[in-house]
């Protein structure tokens, strides 16, 4: 099953463009076109197959029980200090994937998870 991949509003779905922009436009530092590389490899691989295993997905339960529904963390990169993750779940339609944020790795050590913004989920389609 395929997974269509939807932005989360307003945060991701601003920073998603922004970098889009900024692509197109040819504009882009390196560390921008390394996180705009990096994010859209990641939502392919969510729109394909969620339990990928170099996405190395898991539930993170701290922001579960916040926000009252499964919040997913999956890796842009990992061995290297403050990777990126983003952060999903399921809907708001059947078959959908909401990307709902970004972050360098949270250290959960350090109640990170409590400073995590996320994005809401976009307009259920009909």
């Amino acid at each position: 099953m395929n997974f269509k991949i939807r932005l989360g509003v307003p945060d991701f779905e601003e920073l998603w463009n922004r970098l889009a922009d900024k692509y197109r436009s040819n504009t882009m530092s390196e560390d921008e076109r390394r996180r705009f590389n990096q994010i859209g490899k990641v939502m392919k691989l969510l729109s394909s197959n969620p339990r990928h295993n170099s996405l190395r997905t898991h539930e993170i339960d701290e922001l579960s029980r916040e926000f009252g529904f499964k919040v997913w963390q999956s890796y842009l990169e990992n061995n290297t200090p403050a990777a990126g993750r983003l952060f999903w779940a399921y809907g708001p339609g059947k078959g959908d994937i909401t990307i709902l944020g970004y972050s360098p790795h949270p250290d959960e050590k350090k109640g990170a998870y409590k400073r995590i913004k996320l994005s809401g989920f976009p307009i259920k389609p009909e």
